[in-house]
């Protein structure tokens, strides 16, 4: 199975932070799933890096290069992800969601038929069965 990494989810296993729940940590260690992590999880990451470096301690780089390490695969952003924006719709009467990292991340999973872990409960609003709530 191919696996698309929320950027929180990616943090806290490379952190080894206990909110990271045993779900997420069984889908990333399954030998026989691909892991990957979004260039958008890194321009995500650079921004609130440079915003507030003190709770963003880790910039672009090191992210990059920890990523690696962990054997994950870079999924680059294509014009076909980000059409798919379009027709991304929440559930009637949802909280509103304004992240658009999520958004493309949700799109990046969808277009590449990846199943995308995260633990933000307002994804799974969107109805999209390649969202997996760990």
């Amino acid at each position: 199975m191919n696996v698309l990494l929320d950027t929180h989810i990616a943090l806290w296993y490379l952190n080894g932070d206990e909110r990271l729940s045993e779900k997420a940590k069984s889908y990333i260690d399954d030998w026989e799933n691909n892991v990957y992590f979004s260039v958008a999880s890194l321009w995500e990451i650079e921004i609130k890096h440079i915003i507030h470096p003190d709770r963003m301690v880790i910039s672009c780089s090191d992210m990059l290069e920890r990523c690696e390490r962990a054997d994950f695969t870079l999924l680059p952003l294509h014009p076909d992800h980000i059409k798919l924006l379009s027709a991304l719709r929440q559930e009637a009467g949802a909280p509103h969601h304004n992240d658009p990292f999520d958004r493309i991340l949700i799109c990046q999973a969808k277009a590449e038929d990846m199943r995308f872990l995260t633990h933000d409960s307002l994804l799974a609003q969107y109805n999209e069965p390649c969202v997996v709530s760990v």
